[in-house]
């Protein structure tokens, strides 16, 4: 899968986890990629040899130089800067923005809120192109889904979970998510989508935390079920204890609802089958 060979690809947030795999497999594809961050130095720290061009997404006017005839461009930024990207960026160009099915929450707070506002200022734009809206994303470098769910079962053989970890959720590979974007990229799109990108299939919370404890070589943990307030209470004491990682309680709340999409959709639009759980979280926890 590719995109045309002749223009670059632009993208915002370059140096954030899902912008350095997109990068990165743009490169190894042979397609020139223009990095657009707030940080230098910490693109350059990505060990990618790309100049970027440096725009604040609150500086209109840096953002519009950055993104000056660009023809192609990703934001792996919120989806709440959506309108200052369509703002800067030509009107002719295709877009694709990174949201997140965090918009169907039935709690929303300031992450979910920003994907829906971004969403309907690019359903309103007019423009070409889609948003993408992916699940928990995993298996990127640094992030802090499976990883920091490895980092609690390596010290707690009893996990709590709200309703028993009953839930549903379903997990997209990092592998699987830059395939979508460079998908969705190679598409001649005739005004705004949104898409949702997900994994195979859904499963409950509590056989993903038992998968991830397989994958990263630890004992089945055992699974209890608490109330949720109480536990809710505990979370909020992981922001100051140490040599624990922080889990907020508006997480312990998400723990209730079903996450559980139909990915007919993506597969019918982008062609992209998304691995199975368990292979990637293999090749999350391979050693290097």
């Amino acid at each position: 899968m590719g995109v045309p060979a002749e223009p670059h690809v632009h993208v915002i947030g370059a140096s954030g986890r899902s912008g350095q795999a997109l990068c990165r497999a743009l490169a190894v594809a042979g397609i020139s990629v223009v990095p657009v961050v707030r940080d230098a130095a910490k693109w350059r720290a990505g060990g990618i040899d790309t100049p970027s061009r440096v725009a604040d997404l609150m500086d209109a006017v840096a953002l519009r130089s950055a993104l000056h005839r660009a023809v192609l461009v990703v934001s792996c930024a919120h989806a709440r800067f959506a309108p200052a990207v369509l703002a800067a960026g030509p009107p002719d160009a295709r877009y694709v923005f990174l949201g997140s099915t965090r918009k169907f929450t039935r709690w929303p707070d300031a992450h979910g809120s920003g994907v829906l506002a971004g969403e309907a200022a690019f359903l309103a734009s007019g423009r070409n192109g889609v948003m993408l809206h992916p699940t928990m994303i995993y298996g990127a470098a640094g992030e802090d889904n499976v990883q920091r769910l490895a980092a609690l079962l390596r010290r707690l053989p009893i996990v709590p979970l709200p309703g028993g970890g009953r839930a549903l959720v379903q997990p997209i590979y990092q592998g699987d998510l830059t395939h979508c974007i460079q998908a969705a990229l190679a598409i001649a799109w005739d005004g705004p989508h949104s898409l949702v990108v997900a994994g195979p299939s859904p499963l409950p919370y509590a056989d993903f935390v038992r998968a991830v404890a397989l994958a990263a070589g630890f004992p089945a943990p055992h699974i209890v079920t608490l109330p949720t307030w109480p536990m809710m209470a505990v979370a909020a004491l992981t922001a100051v204890l140490p040599l624990v990682p922080t889990v907020r309680p508006a997480e312990i709340r998400r723990l209730l609802e079903d996450k559980a999409f139909d990915i007919a959709p993506m597969i019918a639009m982008l062609g992209v089958h998304p691995i199975a759980l368990a292979d990637g979280l293999i090749r999350t926890f391979r050693k290097p």
